[in-house]
């Protein structure tokens, strides 16, 4: 039997990057590999963490082997992990990769394994170039990517930018699948009534984790726009910067009655009542490489509203599966407007023949192609 190992967070930690290797892990062992994934002990410091926890209290995903054991910013462990793994020899090592700090840590860990000379190291890269800069970022970058024999990026934006890194190794674009682990639709009333929301108001939902290029300032000036409109905003998801210049902006704009602010984490086990819960997903991104709100939302069958920046538009076709706008206050509102005018029904038949692209199986058979 073929082995697998996936280096990236998985449970105890929480997050998308945690809940998509779990969901990739079981497509592999479904997939008849032995498959395992390495995480961290230690992601990140605790100065360094925008959250208020990394972990979960969620049960840990069954029938995956999780080897918590990486730390990131301790280089004997490094050497350590790396040569355990050498000695494990899995045919295929698939690596996340999202920011440059890890880029010393698994940079080190891959050339230990290299040594083998026999394990294929695929790199999944969900940002090559960040999305907030910090000193190093290049040179961390560069370290860890010489370490891969193959890339998977998610979308345009991020293969252009690996290319500016790595002209010359193999590399293949997949569109990130659909997180299917979060359970089926249901009803919107049931979802609304689970989470004490009004039942027969309109409501949009931005959802995820908040961070500056995410853009929900520009959201929340999109809403002045939109007053007398009886339209209700759902902010679903945990403050990664600072708070208060938001509730600072919402008291000075005089939106707070139609805003509905949920701002703690979002566990696993509610993402289905927030997605079916909405008429909407609104994506007001300042700059993007992909997200993982896409795939909720086609698993959902919701229809985005997105700007036109990074690989947003090439997720979602426009007209079809949702609207593409331009990233200010006054082109969103008009693209919420345009919604509502259009229906959510209208969007539903494309939003389920474009989903059948977005499969696990397809990433699999991508990465063992790379690794041939």
């Amino acid at each position: 039997m073929a082995k697998v190992v996936i280096i990236g967070p998985a449970h105890p930690l929480r997050g998308g990057l945690a809940t998509f290797n779990q969901r990739l892990a079981k497509e592999f062992i479904q997939a008849g590999y032995d498959c395992s994934i390495y995480s961290f002990s230690l992601q990140y410091p605790s100065f360094l963490f925008p959250g208020k926890t990394q972990y979960t209290d969620e049960p840990a995903p069954e029938g995956i082997v999780i080897h918590t054991v990486i730390n990131s910013i301790n280089p004997f462990n490094w050497i350590k992990v790396g040569n355990r793994l050498k000695r494990e020899r899995p045919d295929i090592l698939v690596v996340r990769f999202w920011l440059p700090f890890m880029g010393p840590a698994l940079g080190t860990i891959l050339r230990r394994v290299r040594k083998n000379k026999h394990t294929k190291i695929v790199c999944i890269a969900d940002n090559v170039i960040p999305h907030e800069k910090r000193p190093g970022d290049t040179p961390f970058t560069r370290y860890f990517l010489k370490s891969c024999d193959a890339f998977v990026t998610m979308s345009e934006k991020v293969m252009n930018d690996l290319r500016k890194f790595e002209a010359g190794k193999s590399a293949q674009l997949v569109h990130h699948p659909l997180y299917d682990t979060f359970g089926d639709r249901i009803s919107k009333g049931d979802a609304r009534k689970h989470l004490g929301l009004p039942e027969s108001e309109k409501i949009i939902l931005f959802f995820g984790f908040i961070r500056k290029y995410k853009g929900l300032d520009i959201l929340f000036e999109a809403m002045t726009h939109l007053k007398g409109q009886d339209i209700k905003l759902l902010v679903a998801g945990e403050f990664y910067e600072e708070e208060k210049p938001y509730r600072e902006q919402i008291e000075k704009l005089g939106i707070s009655s139609q805003l509905i602010l949920r701002t703690d984490f979002i566990p696993d086990s509610e993402v289905k009542y927030y997605l079916c819960a909405a008429d909407a997903v609104v994506q007001p991104y300042r700059n993007a490489t992909q997200s993982g709100v896409t795939p909720l939302a086609y698993h959902f069958e919701k229809p985005m509203i997105v700007t036109n920046v990074g690989g947003l538009p090439s997720l979602v076709p426009d007209n079809k599966v949702g609207l593409v706008v331009e990233p200010d206050p006054a082109a969103i509102a008009d693209g919420i407007i345009r919604f509502y005018q259009l229906g959510e029904d209208y969007f539903i038949p494309h939003l389920r023949s474009e989903k059948q692209k977005y499969s696990w199986s397809s990433l699999v058979g991508t990465i063992q192609t790379l690794a041939e």
